[in-house]
């Protein structure tokens, strides 16, 4: 057994306390700001940190992504204890382990009888529940409190009175408050920065010949991380992704969270506006901050990273376009996105607005495939755990919504693939953007609430994937393109396809979307003729590509 190892099993041999302190493996804020370390006191209680193997059963998860919650737990409990904290941390291979936080909060209690239970609001309803059943369930325990998560700067309940009564939950409008509640970008008459709330049209150049970006930030992988990158190579063999040494490039502590900060505004912030929405063959991370691992972890504080890239605008460092891009992707979209999460209910990741029940590719597991632009995002997740937001959005979630995947089954491959996965974040940006499926219809088909992350769905043919990316050069597929008549050499794009027949599948519902009725009047002139080489081009495509459902059977 290594030394790490061994410091890390000795607090199972603790038999006392008046107070237990949990964290959870998404929970690793500094020591001296967490809420649940405040609640105890550190020379007669004890705080509990598990792996568990009930984490892997959510779904299949990338060896990396596995790798940085444990790396990460592993280092943050070693830091606890040099600190003087009691820590009781169960490794996953500990053979006394219950593979489930149930068990192991049912052991620790047996084993410490404490009087009373700290925790920190969880990111996802699944843990949530858990502890309101140790308020039901565990006897020995008087008192269970649950203190607000600090490192946001909403809380759910702030949300949730936002929200009550408007027709509509516009990210938009929500961050513009945002903004003047935090003074983020704004004079002193209180009007933003630059003349705009939102410099969104100056961020979208494709990326072509500029300076080649500085690449992922490089960490010496220490023995704690090594063991661990051992562990889950051996124990997860037939998990997805990659993971070696080599390929590890996550910062599994605050102060390499700190580094990655450091790097992105100094290296990356100016260009990070303009090119934020670019693809580009081998480029994965272009100019972007690679920091939402850190922040969902909570080895950063989001308030910091806002106010660094406010600072280096100040300083002359970085245009307005680029920190206003940054800022609302924390201040307006992180938040929004988590208030939306716990405001709309613990089935939200179950939801399927447009009725979809096609299967998941197995391209989306292995990066098989002739669509170039698919084999570049795929390959960029089995290599890194890692997408920025427009491959995710424009093309791995834009796919499977044209095509008919069903959301769960996407939903659950984005929550298992990407490295700053998480379900508060991920549920909402897959199910709600992705596949427009967080609204509810009735078993007749009528809609009782439309769509609640996205009023349109963010559908899109090979056009923007064309102007955005280099994909399209070379491709076997004709960009231009959405009959199976043309040039037999070049097969229509199956974006276009399947995006003309996702507008065709649901012209019903979609005629009534004010935002869509351009779009659908285009869908209501099309030729007969045109409308069925689409939809026969599309299922035989849904059958090439391995998507299947119920109107193709």
């Amino acid at each position: 057994m290594s030394t790490t190892s061994k410091r890390l099993d000795a607090g199972n041999r603790l038999r006392s306390a008046d107070a237990l302190a949990v964290i959870f493996g998404d929970q690793l804020i500094p020591p001296r700001d967490h809420p649940a370390l405040r609640a105890i006191k550190k020379e007669r209680d004890v705080v509990l940190m598990m792996e568990v193997d009930a984490e892997q059963q959510e779904g299949p998860s990338h060896k990396q992504r596995t790798a940085l919650f444990l790396a990460a737990m592993r280092h943050y409990a070693l830091d606890l204890i040099d600190l003087g904290y009691s820590v009781r941390y169960v490794r996953l291979d500990h053979p006394s382990n219950t593979q489930s936080f149930a068990g192991e909060v049912d052991r620790a209690v047996a084993a410490l009888t404490p009087r009373r239970i700290a925790a920190m609001h969880p990111g996802d309803w699944r843990v949530f529940e858990e502890i309101q059943r140790w308020e039901r369930s565990i006897v020995e325990v008087k008192e269970v409190v649950v203190i607000e998560d600090p490192y946001f700067f909403t809380t759910p309940d702030a949300f949730a009175a936002w929200a009550k009564g408007r027709k509509s939950l516009t990210m938009e409008y929500f961050y513009r408050e945002q903004r003047r509640a935090t003074g983020y970008l704004l004079d002193q008459n209180g009007d933003p920065l630059g003349g705009a709330w939102n410099h969104d049209k100056q961020n979208r150049l494709a990326f072509k010949d500029h300076p080649r970006p500085p690449g992922p930030p490089l960490f010496r992988i220490d023995c704690t991380t090594r063991e661990v990158i051992d562990l889950v190579s051996e124990r997860f063999t037939d998990a997805p992704g990659k993971l070696d040494a080599s390929s590890f490039t996550w910062p599994v502590t605050t102060e390499q969270g700190e580094q990655v900060l450091d790097r992105f505004v100094e290296e990356c912030l100016e260009r990070f506006g303009p090119h934020e929405d670019a693809m580009w063959t081998e480029q994965p991370f272009l100019y972007h901050s690679m920091l939402s691992s850190s922040l969902n972890l909570h080895f950063l504080d989001p308030k910091r990273c806002c106010e660094k890239a406010i600072e280096a605008y100040e300083r002359g460092r970085a245009p307005i376009n680029s920190v206003e891009g940054f800022v609302r992707q924390i201040l307006g979209w992180r938040e929004y996105i988590r208030g939306v999460y716990w405001y709309e209910g613990a089935g939200y990741r179950d939801r399927n607005f447009l009725r979809s029940d096609g299967k998941l590719p197995g391209l989306y597991w292995d990066g098989q495939t002739d669509m170039r632009c698919l084999r570049e995002c795929v390959s960029s997740v089995i290599d890194h755990a890692y997408a920025h937001h427009i491959p995710r959005l424009m093309v791995l979630a834009n796919y499977a919504m044209i095509a008919g995947v069903s959301p769960r089954a996407i939903g659950d491959w984005f929550y298992g693939m990407f490295v700053d996965s998480v379900d508060w974040v991920t549920t909402p940006n897959t199910i709600g953007m992705g596949m427009h499926a967080d609204g509810v219809r009735s078993a007749d088909g009528s809609v009782e609430s439309w769509p609640v992350v996205g009023t349109k769905p963010y559908a899109g043919g090979a056009n923007y994937i064309n102007k955005m990316s280099n994909y399209c050069a070379h491709c076997r597929y004709d960009h231009k393109s959405r009959r199976a008549e043309t040039d037999l050499d070049r097969p229509p794009c199956p974006f276009n396809v399947f995006f003309w027949d996702f507008l065709i599948r649901h012209e019903d519902v979609f005629s009534k979307n004010h935002r869509m009725g351009m779009m659908m009047k285009n869908v209501a002139k099309m030729p007969s003729d045109e409308r069925v080489a689409i939809t026969v081009t599309a299922k035989s495509y849904r059958e090439k590509f391995g998507v299947s459902n119920r109107e193709d059977n």
